[in-house]
């Protein structure tokens, strides 16, 4: 009977905390994982001495679960996410992410002492998408710019889209998914993507930019 009572109180507290995680706000979850992120990258390390597989836990363990892909894969091919296939739109969002998970590995491994400080929140609490702003303060030169863009869905806040110096992510890869597309049709642009991953995947994490 004791044992019964434990494991409901234990599951009580587990929904209870699940619950408490959905209903996070949208600047209090980038926060959270900001800085999570940052002070893990700077006590690790094999972090700072460029080990890929480290770098890329970390990244698919903090990070991923809070970045709706899809979208941020159906945003940067426009028009054409509806002309490709369901297994075209998966291999596309999968190759798409590990460009991203790259991408943001390079530039973790290279996080020694900097800070992240927040802008105030500019949102109804009735509002389904927001935009939460930041700047990384550097040792030398200005603070980068880095804003995320989040919806809200029936799992909680998620990131579809990341604004580093005044430039969204999605616009960014927009016109080069567009060009490839025009090129070489959807498959090509997998292709190329799956090629890119392939030459980031054997080069050093600090090269992967």
């Amino acid at each position: 009977m004791k044992l019964i009572k434990q494991l409901l109180a234990a599951a009580t507290m587990a929904f209870a905390a699940a619950g408490a995680m959905a209903a996070e706000a949208p600047d209090a979850l980038i926060k959270r994982i900001s800085t999570d992120v940052i002070e893990s990258a700077k006590a690790d390390k094999e972090i700072q001495a460029g080990n890929q597989k480290r770098v890329m836990d970390l990244v698919e363990s903090k990070i991923l679960p809070h970045v709706d892909f899809q979208r941020m894969t159906a945003l940067a091919a426009g028009r054409f996410w509806r002309q490709a296939t369901p297994e075209q739109q998966q291999q596309l969002s999968n190759e798409f992410k590990t460009l991203l998970i790259f991408t943001y590995s390079g530039a973790l491994s290279q996080i020694k002492n900097e800070t992240v400080e927040f802008k105030p929140l500019r949102a109804d609490p009735a509002d389904q998408e927001v935009e939460v702003r930041s700047q990384v303060n550097v040792t030398r030169g200005e603070p980068i710019q880095l804003n995320y863009r989040l919806s809200k869905s029936g799992g909680g806040w998620k990131i579809f889209d990341i604004n580093v110096l005044g430039a969204w992510l999605v616009e960014t890869y927009k016109g080069t998914f567009a060009a490839e597309i025009n090129k070489s049709g959807i498959d090509g642009l997998i292709k190329a993507l799956a090629e890119r991953n392939k030459k980031l995947a054997s080069k050093p994490v600090k090269a992967a930019k």
